[in-house]
């Protein structure tokens, strides 16, 4: 449990892990902090968009739309491997979802099923959402998914986490099923690899 990093540190971060990185406008200070909590912190999940093009998944990331006001992540990871940040802070990327994988994802211990969409993790989680049509034929490319393992990594090591603290939408949310493509399993040997 942590509290969150400030924006400048976020950003030093992904840098110091060799992600190239885009400031998005005011991504810094734009959030929805004014809807509840930010923090403590607990870990990082990771989304596919369902979107195709950069450009328009950027500003999807972090406009939102009507029914769902942006940012819906903190940094968007596009087919290149770029990480562009959209917003810091409170951000409509989680939901709601299981207490049970909450308290697993802070003792960094395994995984239960997610059964239950009881608990905001929006308040607990840093989100990125990453391009991909999330239909499991959308090719991921190497690039992509080593700057989603990167930017995983980049969190853990400030927070002092383990691979652990990674999740999926998929484990936390009940119906969802977000990363498509991939599993969360390989992605996290993929990100304890680079905490070793």
């Amino acid at each position: 449990m942590s509290s969150p990093m400030s924006a400048d540190r976020f950003l030093r971060a992904l840098r110091d892990e060799g992600l190239t990185v885009v400031q998005v406008g005011d991504w810094s200070t734009h959030n929805r902090n004014h809807k509840g909590p930010w923090g403590p912190v607990n870990g990082v999940m990771i989304h596919h968009t369902v979107t195709r093009g950069t450009a328009r998944t950027v500003r999807i990331c972090r406009d939102g739309y009507e029914a769902l006001p942006g940012p819906l992540c903190h940094g968007v990871i596009a087919k290149d491997g770029t990480v562009h940040l959209v917003g810091y802070g409170r951000a409509n990327h989680a939901g709601l979802g299981d207490d049970e994988v909450l308290r697993a994802v802070i003792a960094e211990r395994r995984l239960p099923p997610d059964d239950e969409a009881t608990t905001d993790g929006n308040r607990h989680f840093y989100g990125f959402e990453c391009e991909n049509l999330g239909d499991g034929e959308d090719p991921w490319p190497k690039v992509q998914l080593e700057a989603i393992a990167k930017a995983a990594a980049a969190v853990c090591r400030v927070h002092g986490w383990t691979h652990r603290s990674v999740i999926g939408h998929l484990e936390w949310q009940p119906g969802k099923v977000d990363p498509r493509g991939f599993t969360m399993a390989s992605m996290r040997e993929r990100i304890a690899d680079r905490l070793r």
